[in-house]
């Protein structure tokens, strides 16, 4: 849980958090940053590693969105969007 944070805090902090602020005024939506997260496994966390998911556990789900929120509120809300509802109805 600590690497799986380290890396997402390091991510979040170069990446997200220095132009969360212009992109709130400006309504911009960062795709590339969330191709980024992507690219961390921070889509379907929870969702088994044969199903192409990170096969973690929802620890580091939380851990994950708490550190993606402490740069930007909205970013993490499209992160736990697709791994909450999206994620866990398609696993039921």
């Amino acid at each position: 849980h600590l690497a799986v944070q380290d890396a997402i805090r390091a991510f979040v902090q170069a990446e997200i958090a220095p132009h969360a602020a212009a992109w709130d005024k400006t309504h911009h939506f960062p795709a590339e940053q969330l191709k980024g997260l992507a690219a961390l496994g921070c889509y379907g966390v929870a969702v088994p590693t044969e199903w192409d998911g990170a096969g973690l556990d929802y620890l580091a789900l939380a851990v994950i969105l708490e550190e993606i929120a402490a740069g930007d509120g909205g970013t993490s809300t499209v992160v736990s969007v697709n791994n909450c509802p999206v994620c866990s109805i398609l696993m039921a």
